[in-house]
């Protein structure tokens, strides 16, 4: 009985392992997308600088 308990409990940590790792790549993609993103409009700004008059 004991070791059909302790499977269950392997199993629960690894499909929760499984998806916190998912999770986490997943988070940090979007982060660096993001940051290019930003990266990307703040260089459009800059050189857009000289069009605008105030």
């Amino acid at each position: 009985m004991t070791f059909r308990n302790n499977e269950k409990v392997y199993q629960t940590i690894s499909s929760t392992g499984a998806g916190c790792l998912a999770l986490g790549i997943v988070i940090l993609v979007t982060g660096i997308v993001a940051g290019i993103m930003m990266i990307v409009g703040g260089a459009r700004l800059l050189s857009r600088k000289k069009d605008i008059t105030i």
